[in-house]
């Protein structure tokens, strides 16, 4: 392996240089369970799937991540990418006992959106599967699962469904409840069906992109987060199909603070009015709906055993969710000032 420092053209005529890691072009490498890479020194090979991992300070929870990888059947070649932002932790140890590709950038040029399309431009594969680190497949038949969507030709995109870790809140759960549900659904921008805000709805969290697509569309370098919303809706405007996938399911939740949420609401309701969906056909409605189910399901809550509190601490919750997202949705009558301190990632910048 060599070492390298290349400059890399990016979407918008801008160029950012990230050293990295490359293997020597050329060389065929048989790794147990994958099969050797035959397409190594090609531009790319349409039957191979990369799978792209973004880390930093991964932990343990990226050590099972890449087990369930490892741990895949029936998909033929795969590709691992891993691309690591300064991990000071035993993530780039862990690394080294899988087979995959280690790419490294400095942590100041981490960005959502540039270092998923620096890592696309890296891969190799025609499907480009996109993980988040403590995303944990929930069996060996996940990516078998997601990729079988590109059997139709219309579809530019899948994501799978997301099961709250066992010790999340009851707000993660009934979150995660709402948007990932066990039936699968076909996104398709000539027939939305009334699904409202769930229309643009995707995850790169655990998804896949075709990648005559990805290179289309890319994901979208203005938005500082929620790029995985930008990209979707590229794609549905561009006339392609986004698939939910609930057999492609991962053990993936975060915990957050009542002001976590509150701030991370208000940034989602901005990247919804910025990227003009927010008075989208059923938007607005579809919100209240599953607002209403949701609280719905808390206040049965009530009536369980030591259940009230945990369902207080969820309802508070998913009040400042909504003022949050409301604030979000109307930012465009907000002071910049004011908007500074609502926002968790200074989205209005």
């Amino acid at each position: 392996m060599r070492g390298v420092q290349e400059s890399n053209p990016l979407i918008r005529g801008t160029r950012v240089q990230f050293p990295y890691i490359q293997q020597d072009e050329g060389e065929l490498r048989t790794f147990p369970r994958f099969g050797p890479i035959a397409c190594i020194g090609l531009d790319f090979c349409m039957n191979e799937i990369s799978v792209i991992v973004l880390t930093k300070n991964g932990g343990q929870l990226f050590r099972r991540c890449l087990e369930g990888v490892c741990a895949q059947t029936q998909v033929g070649k795969i590709e691992v990418i891993v691309v690591d932002s300064g991990s000071t932790d035993e993530t780039l140890e862990v690394v080294k006992g899988y087979p995959v590709r280690l790419e490294q950038i400095p942590p100041e040029a981490f960005h959502h959106a540039r270092t998923r399309n620096f890592a696309a431009k890296l891969a190799r594969g025609g499907i480009l599967v996109f993980l988040s680190q403590d995303a944990i497949p929930s069996s060996n038949h996940w990516l078998k699962a997601m990729v079988a969507n590109f059997d139709d030709s219309g579809v530019g995109a899948v994501y799978g469904r997301q099961f709250p870790k066992q010790e999340s809140s009851l707000e993660r759960q009934d979150a995660l409840d709402a948007v990932y549900g066990e039936e699968r659904i076909v996104k398709d921008p000539a027939h939305r069906n009334g699904q409202g805000y769930r229309f643009y709805h995707f995850s790169d969290a655990n998804s896949a992109l075709r990648r005559s697509v990805w290179e289309k569309t890319h994901f979208p370098e203005d938005l500082k987060v929620f790029e995985d919303l930008g990209i979707a809706k590229r794609i549905l405007d561009a006339g392609w199909k986004i698939v939910y996938e609930p057999d492609a399911s991962v053990f993936h939740s975060h915990h957050h603070t009542t002001m976590g949420l509150f701030k991370r609401y208000f940034d989602i309701g901005y990247t919804f009015q910025r990227l003009q969906i927010s008075d989208a056909p059923g938007m607005r409605s579809s919100l209240l709906r599953d607002g209403r189910k949701i609280l719905g399901k808390k206040l049965q809550r009530f009536k369980t055993s030591g259940g009230g509190r945990r369902a207080g601490a969820a309802i508070g919750q998913d009040i400042a969710k909504s003022v949050g997202l409301f604030l979000g949705l109307n930012q465009d009558y907000l002071p910049s000032v004011l908007k500074r301190h609502l926002s968790a990632y200074g989205v209005h910048k």
